[in-house]
């Protein structure tokens, strides 16, 4: 418009317009003067308007009809000149836009007549197009009167009219729908909505419309109504229309203007109303008829298809599809349902080729097929309208191979195909027809059974270039050439995949970018997200839901007839190009099926590439399976089974190989073609490009490449590549020169496939290795059980896979791995061999690859490379652990300074070897693991150091070499060195990574979990060092765990100071008291059968020659080793806060040793006892009070950080364990051991020491040959141990205690020992020497008794206990103890090689306890205890044993002591005892001594036979000093002393007086002859009491009576025996002794009468004068004897009777004499003297008493009466008993 009003364009229309009007004025100046002035006058009118208005243009449009006018009038002259330069002019004025609606109205009029009149008509529809097109001004009937006008003239009889009027109307009727668009346009801004279309009718929609649309609308729909054959409603004038061309136009409208139908009801309406029936109407008659079919029996004549209305209507159906599908959704299901019947097999074939093409053109528009799928086949009881389109083209396809074509053969003449397809594909036609007939050009085809369609380009790739839909000007049908309907068919097919394809990965690469974009918006702050943010999110994953839906249900509803179309399309060609393609559109649609997700398509597919891979009926079950289950879904195209492989397909293929199947039993050969090499390249291409979507259809894809790589011979080799390889078995591989070329190029194409896999994602690659070892799986089972060569293609590939993807090996490390461990283990040496290459060339390029991060900054991928090396150790095929063995050598030789958190599992192969595998393999990993420890120690991980530990302690514990097993412990000792060495380093770097560990582990919330937690790290190390020597402590050859052993305590004894004070917590209860325990069990069920030899010529020692024995040794070695520990570091034991528990365990441990039946070990583990009582206690606080002596021995105590140490060594030690010490105290300072807890150790000790004793001194309860009786030294030990003992519990030892002692004192003692030993042990039986066990009992209670003297009150009541306990011992002398019910013999009689059982000589030991018993009492007789506890009794009750037996001791030596004992006891006991003779205590003591003195002095026990009278002299001599102790002890004072004790103390002096007590003479001269000294000091002794003149007390006046009345009774009883021996004897004269005795009593009786009378009277009882006067009638009896010695004696003793017959002093009243007579003879009737004597007494007394007669004189005697009148009552008494 600018250029049109422009100034300058103004001017120049002015001068135009003023020149056309001129010349107008002059044409008609002579003809048409009207006109001529009205052409001036329109001059002056364009000057005026020039000259009057600014705007000209405008002013001109107002004044348009005056100005037009002149040339309207000129036009009506029907001048052509005239005519021309009128419209000429005209058409300037519209061009500038200077014509209103009423000029335009009236050009239109005039125009109109013109055409009635034939008058320039092309002239005329120029104008009619100018007017047109340069405004708008043109409404209404203007309008449809200029556009009848253009109708008009296309159907006058000028072609050139025709033609210029049909593209004006074509024009014109575009040009009102662009002014609708205009309008449109103009009007969009305001938001005007149009009133609801209220029913159908037209007029009242038209008045919604504005001007321009509803001038398309009436145009439009006079459309319809002229292709209706009905009369217009706007176009009135209208006298002629063809259906053809009211199609075109109605064909351009809907396709060039849809926005207008789109955007006005009013138009949706016109297409639903009006262009859909009529369309529908209009195929009437292409629906209804079949070819072939006879007409005549059709009731009415059937219409026949008209070729130019079909070919419109389908075009128009094609726009209608492509423009209003929304609009028309059952309209078009309408339309496509009748295009696909429009594809039947009873159509004519140009009807079928114009519907092909049709279908073609929707194919190319897969957003238009998407709708369909999404209107109808995802709609419920809808047409699955997409779904039968597909199977429609494959029955359409179909239906060419099996129904010949009629009427179009191959014998149809070139130029008919030439003429009809215009230039399209003749290029191709001819030579390919001249080909078949001369052979010499082979055309593209498809040939299926017999037929033979030739493949024609019909079309460029991804266009529906039509040929036949093009065809406008036809008005026949055309002549179809052969091939053309399958060609279209063909690439519909290819463009629908293609096209799918495309939209849909197109929308899935969108989804999928939105989807990241969406990912990166979520993962921001959700405060950051707004609510239409979230809300947006959520809406597009709902579409993305959809979109999903969509695509899915596309795939399912066209991949059925796809793939049977193809596969059919696939069997048939014979083009290596059209093969290309159908391959490329399975695999696209295999791929789409793929990232969709549809495995069943997807797999069907890829199986139909597989087949064709595959030679035909080849047997591969996983195709025939897939193959099988598709079958089963029993999908049809029409009906139609689809056959998808034929035989006869493959005679023209070319054979370019010929191999053999790979299959379990051998079969022919196969034959692979050209076709199957390209199904196999395009199988590859699938895999390399698609790889990421197979899924599990791997497993189809490399079971078809693992048969076509067998049959063609390819063959693995270094890296897994597949080479040309041999054939094994059968005939060799056949190839072609062609497939030998192309072997390297498959075989490349198959490495890069596999290289390629480092692009797919972690799951495809997952799904592909998975598939590669179902491939493995499946040629191991064929490989089981024969030699055949095995299908390594699985394991090769697998191997390719893991070197290509070392970037992420992590990911399928474990599954690939996995397999390949299992094919390692497989029993065809091939296969394993295979495995374990590919195994270890991935580990080695594992480890040398560059992994980001490196590998020493990524120990868990680094552990997964290396785990499977580990797990070939449970593999046990030798060839398979050499290559193990080997790839570990490789792996130290070329990653060893760098194999960093790798070494645990490098070490694990190492240790894993087992002592089953041969004794070179172990040798070999030997030899790797001492490579380790000599250079690789420093460079490994601190953290590794405990698995070498490990794996040298599992070398050690091989039983194939004893020396390996030794060399490992010494590799054990050297690496306990390095520890040691660079202790500090170590420490450091464990601590470090302790941190990190502990870290994470809170991080994760669990509890850092490693062996010994939580010891410090370098302390686990040391332990679990230790634990590894203590395992080799109980290894079952004793070698081993005597070195073991040795080096355990030898590393805790040099190192262990390097710990940690709580690690020895560890120590102790872990690993020394775990060992204890486990040699304890071993031990005490080792076997006790002899072992003859120790292999080989090696003789083994009595000592060792049982498992049980070589245990001991074991058992020992240990238990010393623990209990030193336990004496060497009680320091840093000592603190911990459970060290009484162990010392508890110790203990028992000790018990459980010295308590086995074991000599060895129970005297081994007394020793560890002995070992650990050494230990000092902690040094104590000398200065608190209470606190009893101690032993100044010390230990370091620490206070804070200051050691101090007392007067013993100090603990400050060169390994610099002070410091350590100071440094654990710094952190945790130890609690000092206080005297409490200290004693509780020490009783606790005590009590392992009493059971001990107890349970070992018990007699056993049965005795047989089997029977264990701990030996002399074990007991000896065992005793010798108290001492020290004592001294840590001697505060505490009580009365309990001591009775538990002597109970196992007791029981030791009384143990008897073997025969085998005595000769060892006991001196000879003559020696009076004592064993060591007896010197360690009464060294045991020597101990005990100083403790005691110098202990407390409370512990010297204890001093009787200690005196019963020898006493007991005395007791031995006597009475050996009986050990149960064990039978023993005397040393004399026992043999020493029989298993007998001595006895001790116990004297020496009793001797020496009574020795020890008189030492003490010595000291303690004053004791309180000792007196209260009746000591002195007991020691007097256990001598009477030895005193009573006398000569009837074992040894003479007993008795002798005991007397001696005795008398030293005595004479210091006595006093004691006359000191507390008040108190009662010694009551019982004194029958106990007198029975002594009895069962002594008087023994019942004869003297030897050949004991000389020296002997028995000297034996006597010493019952003499007992007398004479009795005289000087006992008898002086008796005033303190029971008289029942002096009674029998007479007794026995009267009875030891008395020389002959036998009635034999012989006996009696033996008495008399060896007692007479002791009998003279008894009667002495008793004249000496008797004689006693000195009285102080009435005591001693009771004992001298106590000794006159004894003496006299045993002269009375002398002289009674005297009297009646006499009588007996007649003449012979008595013996010496007897006659001697009698003159002695003789003497004795004068003697002591003449003292009684000088004695003072009150001195003398009257019961002593009663037993002298009675003296008197057995002394006259006497009288009768021979012997004048006697006679001579008994005058003697008669005189003094004298002084008791004299007169009395005073008459009628009694003499003092008289009145002592009188009282005792009054005591003579209470002392029950004899009745004889008696009588006889009291008649003499009687018969010389003067008694009164009188009255007075009895009164004057009545001081005597009582006396008198006794008297005279006995008598009465005494007289009546006579009667």
């Amino acid at each position: 418009m600018s250029g049109t009003s422009s100034p300058e364009a103004v001017k120049k229309l002015l001068e135009n317009m003023q020149g056309d009007l001129r010349s107008l004025s002059l044409e008609c100046r002579k003809k048409f003067p009207p006109v001529k002035e009205a052409a001036e006058s329109g001059i002056i009118k364009v000057k005026t308007i020039a000259a009057r208005n600014t705007d000209i243009l405008a002013a001109l449009k107002e004044n348009s009809s005056e100005v037009v006018q002149p040339f309207l009038m000129g036009c009506g002259t029907k001048e052509p000149k005239i005519t021309q330069l009128c419209l000429a002019a005209i058409q300037r004025l519209m061009s500038h836009e200077v014509v209103s609606e009423a000029a335009a109205g009236n050009i239109i009029n005039m125009l109109w007549q013109l055409m009635e009149n034939s008058l320039e008509e092309l002239k005329l529809l120029q104008t009619v197009l100018v007017l047109l097109t340069t405004n708008t001004v043109v409404h209404d009937e203007a309008l449809s009167k200029a556009i009848v006008l253009c109708f008009r003239l296309h159907f006058t009889k000028d072609n050139i009219t025709n033609n210029t009027a049909a593209a004006t109307v074509r024009q014109v009727v575009t040009v009102v729908f662009e002014r609708v668009v205009a309008e449109d346009e103009r009007y969009k801004d305001i938001n005007d909505q149009p009133v609801a279309v209220q029913g159908n009718s037209n007029r009242r929609s038209v008045c919604t419309l504005k001007p321009c649309a509803k001038d398309a609308y009436m145009l439009f729909q006079d459309l319809c109504q002229l292709v209706n054959a009905d009369a217009p409603y706007w176009l009135v004038g209208m006298t002629e229309m063809t259906r053809t061309f009211g199609l075109e136009l109605l064909e351009s409208v809907l396709n060039d203007f849809p926005q207008v139908f789109l955007q006005h009801q009013e138009f949706s309406f016109l297409l639903k109303e009006r262009v859909c029936p009529l369309v529908i109407k209009l195929f009437s008659p292409n629906i209804k008829f079949r070819q072939g079919s006879s007409t005549s029996s059709s009731p009415a004549p059937v219409e026949k298809p008209y070729f130019p209305i079909c070919m419109r209507l389908l075009r128009v159906v094609s726009v209608l599809i492509k423009q209003f599908y929304s609009l028309l959704v059952t309209e078009c299901e309408i339309f496509l349902s009748l295009l696909v019947k429009f594809l039947d097999a009873d159509k004519p074939q140009w009807l079928r080729a114009v519907a092909v093409e049709s279908i073609h053109r929707l194919c190319v528009q897969p957003q238009l097929l998407r709708s369909f799928c999404q209107s109808y086949d995802m709609k419920q009881h809808s047409t699955k309208v997409f779904r039968d389109i597909v199977n429609a083209l494959g029955s359409f396809i179909q239906s060419l191979f099996l129904v010949p074509s009629t009427g179009n053969t191959s014998t149809t003449p070139n130029q008919t195909g030439s003429n009809a397809l215009g230039n399209t594909g003749s290029a191709q036609t001819n030579p390919g027809v001249l080909g078949m007939g001369g052979g010499t050009t082979v055309l593209p085809a498809f040939e299926y059974r017999g037929t033979w369609i030739p493949i024609l380009n019909v079309t460029v790739q991804g266009s529906a270039k039509a040929t036949y839909l093009e065809m406008l000007d036809k008005v026949e049908p055309p002549t179809i050439p052969e091939g053309y309907a399958m060609s279209v068919a063909f690439h519909c097919l290819l463009d629908l995949v293609r096209g799918i394809t495309s939209m849909i990965e197109g929308e899935l690469g969108e989804v999928e970018t939105v989807g990241q974009a969406t990912a990166e918006t979520t993962s921001l702050p959700a405060q950051s997200l707004e609510q239409q943010d979230l809300q947006s999110v959520s809406d597009q994953s709902e579409k993305e839901l959809v979109s999903r839906a969509v695509w899915e249900e596309m795939v399912n509803a066209c991949w059925c007839g796809l793939l049977a179309a193809l596969s059919l399309l696939l069997d048939a060609s014979t083009d290596e190009a059209a093969t290309e393609n159908i391959l490329k559109a399975e695999l696209t649609m295999a791929a789409l099926c793929g990232k969709l997700g549809l495995v069943t398509s997807r797999d069907a597919f890829i199986t139909a590439i597989c087949k064709g891979s595959l030679p035909p009926h080849y047997a591969l079950t996983v195709l025939n399976s897939t193959t099988a289950a598709l079958s089963s879904k029993s999908y049809s195209i029409q009906g139609q089974n689809v056959q998808m492989i034929s035989p006869s397909s493959e005679s023209h293929q070319q054979v370019v190989a010929v191999g053999q199947p790979l299959a379990l039993q051998p079969q022919g050969t196969v034959m692979l073609t050209s076709k199957n090499i390209q199904c196999m390249r395009t199988l590859l291409n699938l895999a390399h490009c698609h790889g990421a979507v197979l899924g599990t259809s791997w497993q189809l894809v490399l079971a078809t490449l693992q048969h076509l790589v067998w049959i063609l011979g390819l063959k693995p080799g270094v890296g897994g590549a597949l080479k040309p390889g041999r054939a094994v078995e059968g005939p060799s591989t056949v190839l072609t020169t062609a497939v030998m070329t192309d072997l390297p190029v498959i075989s490349n194409i198959l490495s890069r496939l596999f290289e390629s896999s480092q692009y797919l994602d972690d799951v495809s690659l997952h799904h592909l290795i998975n598939a590669l070892c179902s491939l493995s799986l499946e040629a191991m089972d064929m490989a089981y059980g024969n030699n055949k060569e095995p299908s390594l293609f699985a394991v090769a590939k697998l191997l390719e896979t893991g070197l290509v993807n070392m970037h992420r090996i992590e990911i399928l490390w474990r599954p690939l791995t996995g397999h390949l461990l299992e094919v390692c283990q497989h029993p065809n040496s091939r296969m394993r061999e295979w495995g374990a290459e590919a195994l270890t060339s991935l580990i080695k390029a594992g480890l040398t690859f560059s992994h980001d991060p490196p590998l020493s900054q990524n120990q868990r991928l680094q552990l997964l490379l290396l785990n499977p090396l580990k797990e070939l150790s449970n593999i046990s095929y030798p060839d398979i652990r050499i290559k193990q063995l080997e790839c570990v050598l490789q792996i130290l030789q070329s990653q060893g300074d760098s194999l960093g958190p790798g070494w645990p599992l490098v070490l694990g192969v190492m240790g894993a070897i087992r002592s089953d595998q041969g004794e070179s393999l172990i040798r070999t990993a030997f030899q790797c693991l001492q490579l380790v420890v000599t250079d690789f120690l420093p460079t490994m991980p601190c953290t590794c150091l405990q698995i070498v530990v490990e794996v040298a302690g599992s070398f050690g514990l091989h039983n194939q070499e004893l020396n390996i097993s030794l060399t490992s412990i010494g590799l054990l000792w050297n690496i306990s060195d390095y520890f040691f060495q660079r202790g500090e380093i170590i420490e450091k770097d464990l601590n470090k990574e302790e941190a990190v560990l502990q870290k994470q582990a809170e991080e994760k919330g669990v509890v850092l979990n490693r062996p010994f937690h939580p010891a410090p790290p370098f302390d686990c190390l040391w332990l679990c060092l230790y634990a590894k020597l203590g395992e080799l402590c109980v290894d079952p050859r004793p070698a081993v765990r005597k070195s073991a052993g040795q080096t355990l305590f030898s590393t805790i004894g040099a190192h262990g100071t390097l710990l940690q004070h709580s690690t020895w917590h560890t120590v102790i209860w872990k690993v020394l008291f775990h060992l204890l325990d486990r040699v304890r069990e071993s031990s005490t069920t080792a076997d006790k059968e002899k072992i003859e030899s120790g292999g080989g010529n090696i003789l083994i020692h009595h000592s060792r020659d049982t498992a049980e024995k070589q245990w001991a040794e074991t058992w020992v070695l240990t238990l010393a080793g623990v209990a030193r520990i336990f004496n060497t570091r009680r320091y840093l034991l000592q603190p911990l806060g459970d060290f009484s528990q162990a010392w508890d365990v110790l203990l028992d441990h000790i018990q459980s040793a010295a308590l086995s039946k074991n000599n060895e070990v129970s005297l081994a583990a007394l020793k560890s006892f002995q070992e650990i009582l050494q230990i000092v206690s902690p040094a104590r606080d000398l200065e608190k009070p209470d606190t009893p002596p101690a032993i100044n021995v010390s230990v370091p105590v620490v206070v804070g950080t200051t050691t101090a140490t007392s007067l013993g060594r100090s603990f400050m030690r060169t390994d610099s364990i002070g410091e350590r010490i100071g440094r654990y105290n710094g952190a945790e300072p130890p609690v000092v051991t206080d005297e409490i807890e200290d004693l509780n150790l020490w009783w606790a000790a005590w009590n392992s020491w009493y059971r001990i004793g107890s349970e070992s001194t018990r007699p056993p309860l049965t005795c047989d040959k089997l029977t264990f009786i701990p030996s002399q030294p074990f007991l000896t030990a065992l005793i010798q141990i108290f001492p020290a003992l004592y001294q840590h519990i001697k505060t505490g030892f009580s009365m309990d205690d001591l009775q538990k002692l002597g109970v196992i004192l007791h029981g030791a003692v009384s143990v008897p020992i073997s025969s085998d030993a005595s000769p060892f042990i006991l001196p000879s039986y003559t020696e009076a020497v004592l064993t060591s066990l007896q010197e360690a009992v009464l060294t045991a209670l020597d101990v005990l008794q100083k403790a005691i003297c110098v202990g407390s009150e409370s512990m010297q009541i204890m001093y009787p206990a200690i005196f019963d306990q020898l006493l007991a011992f005395v007791e031995f002398s006597c009475k050996p103890p009986q050990y149960g019910q064990l039978e023993t013999k005397h040393i004399a009689n026992a043999k020493y090689n029989q298993a007998e059982w001595v006895a001790l000589n116990y004297v020496p030991f009793a001797e020496r306890s009574l020795e020890v018993v008189v030492d003490l009492y010595q000291k303690t007789a004053c004791h309180k205890a000792v007196v209260t506890e009746k000591v002195l009794q007991n020691i007097i009750k256990t001598l009477g044993i030895p005193l009573s037996l006398k000569y009837s001791c074992p040894s003479e030596s007993t008795w002798k002591l005991a007397v001696s004992s005795l008398l030293k006891v005595l004479s210091i006991g006595l006093p004691v005892a006359r000191q507390h003779a008040s108190s009662g205590k010694f009551d019982s003591m004194w029958p106990e001594l007198a029975n002594t003195f009895e069962d002594f002095l008087f023994t019942k026990s004869t003297p030897p036979d050949n004991l000389s009278i020296q002997e028995f002299q000297k034996n006597e001599s010493i019952d003499v000093e007992v007398v004479q102790l009795i005289s000087t002890e006992i008898l002086p004072y008796a005033n303190f002393i029971p008289k029942e004790f002096v009674g029998q103390i007479m007794t026995m002096l009267n009875k030891g007086s008395i020389h002959s007590q036998s009635s034999s003479f012989t006996e009696a001269e033996i008495d008399i002859r060896m007692r007479e000294e002791f009998s003279k000091v008894c009667f002495e002794t008793l004249l000496q009491f008797s004689f006693s003149n000195k009285v102080t007390t009435p005591q001693e006046g009771y004992i001298s009576r106590m000794a006159l009345s004894v003496l006299l009774k045993r002269s009375q009883d002398v002289l009674h025996r005297y009297i009646e021996d006499e009588r007996l004897s007649g003449k012979c004269p008595l013996p010496r002794q007897q006659v001697t005795e009698i003159i002695f009593v003789l003497k004795a009786v004068s003697t002591l009468i003449d003292s009684l009378k000088k004695t003072q009277p009150e001195n003398v009882d009257a019961n002593t004068w009663g037993q002298v006067i009675a003296l008197y009638p057995t002394l006259v009896e006497c009288i009768t004897c021979s012997s004048s010695e006697v006679c001579s004696a008994l005058k003697e003793a008669l005189v003094p009777f004298k002084d008791f017959m004299h007169p009395p002093a005073s008459k009628g009243c009694l003499s003092q004499e008289n009145l002592r007579m009188l009282k005792s003879l009054r005591r003579l009737f209470s002392a029950h003297l004899t009745l004889t004597v008696t009588v006889k007494v009291v008649r003499d007394f009687t018969a010389a008493f003067p008694w009164p007669r009188d009255k007075r004189r009895k009164r004057s005697c009545s001081n005597c009466l009582p006396h008198a009148c006794t008297l005279h009552l006995s008598h009465i008494h005494l007289l009546t008993l006579m009667r």
